[in-house]
């Protein structure tokens, strides 16, 4: 039997459509339908001035839109050979960070939502809440931020927001062990989710995974660590790899994470040196003729930018290679055999945004 899962409402994991073909409770084949929120970004880049493009990043993956501000703005900034101030580069890292906690959190609350576990959904949103209130007050927006720029960050940090920040991490850190009572120790959560959807790490390998996917296969690939950018080459952080490569790893992966964005953050409040936080532009930006390109570790991997200048205002070329899309793609792989009741644990576990993928 063939059948049509969605295609959903945004406010699930975006618009997607999943045509399912079945032999009783078992799937047999998957095929997942894109392009419900395509919007030819690509092109639109291509008609507008660098820095005006900026903005257009946060409607890619617009729970992590802070780095795809930074991917662009390293990619242009690479291309113009522009310097960025230290104290902005910290600025950077601590408000990346932040944001991989946003968006971990909104991956736990849905996640424990889709299997049954509404708690976690009200829990994680809890704390969510306090890290918008924190990048709220740094940005002004609580979800498309267009804070990053080319050359640096337009303002320094608020008085006193440092010591918030701490306040929070300090707390979030209980939070986290309550998360760990509520999942990671519930019997029922575990026989959902360990030895379902299983992606071996040569199949990982094969199709390109990065980010959470690709760690909880075994594969110890981070771009903070194998290319580091801004400053993550001064500070220590762990990078957690799992071998099951289940959702039962895939959801540790994420659990951790979150405990290793903490070090980095009190160690970048703890360094941060002042200064500047931003390089002076002309007003009509026109870097050299040439190619430049960027990657970026987002919440959901690798995120990378290229462009291509042939000396006017605008970019020539442009592309973006999201990483939901590539871990999008390993999904039929994953659902062959398994069972309908798991679909929803194997999708939410690879924790696509439409967004990017659609672009």
């Amino acid at each position: 039997m063939v059948i049509n899962v969605g295609p959903q409402h945004p406010s699930t994991h975006g618009v997607l459509r999943l045509i399912l073909t079945l032999d009783g409770e078992q799937i047999v084949a998957c095929e997942p339908v894109i392009g419900y929120l395509h919007r030819g970004l690509e092109k639109m880049m291509e008609r507008r001035p660098y820095r005006h493009n900026i903005p257009f990043t946060d409607r890619l993956d617009y729970l992590a839109a802070l780095s795809n501000n930074l991917g662009i703005c390293q990619c242009i900034e690479r291309l113009g050979g522009v310097e960025v101030p230290e104290r902005a580069q910290y600025i950077r890292v601590l408000l990346m960070e932040l944001q991989r906690i946003a968006s971990h959190l909104v991956f736990l609350g849905t996640f424990g939502t889709d299997l049954g576990a509404t708690t976690m959904f009200l829990y994680a949103f809890r704390e969510r809440e306090m890290v918008l209130d924190l990048l709220e007050e740094c940005t002004g927006a609580r979800l498309t931020y267009n804070w990053v720029r080319v050359g640096g960050v337009p303002d320094d940090l608020p008085e006193g927001f440092g010591q918030k920040v701490l306040d929070f991490a300090k707390l979030f850190r209980q939070r986290i062990e309550e998360y760990d009572m509520l999942l990671t120790r519930n019997r029922i959560f575990r026989s959902r989710t360990q030895g379902v959807g299983v992606l071996p790490k040569e199949t990982a390998l094969a199709y390109g995974c990065s980010g959470p996917v690709a760690r909880a296969s075994g594969i110890p690939y981070d771009i903070r660590k194998v290319a580091p950018y801004e400053v993550y080459d001064r500070v220590e952080f762990d990078v957690p790899v799992f071998e099951d490569g289940d959702v039962w790893a895939r959801y540790l992966v994420r659990m951790e994470e979150l405990r290793q964005s903490l070090r980095i953050i009190e160690q970048v409040l703890r360094d941060m040196p002042d200064g500047p936080v931003q390089t002076k532009l002309p007003k009509i930006f026109k870097p050299p003729a040439g190619i430049a390109y960027s990657r970026v570790e987002s919440p959901r991997g690798e995120l990378s930018f290229m462009m291509v200048s042939d000396g006017s205002p605008n970019p020539v070329r442009v592309h973006i290679r999201a990483p939901s899309f590539v871990n999008l793609s390993v999904l039929p792989r994953l659902l062959e055999g398994a069972k309908v009741a798991d679909l929803v644990a194997i999708l939410g576990s690879i924790d696509v945004v439409l967004g990017e993928i659609d672009r």
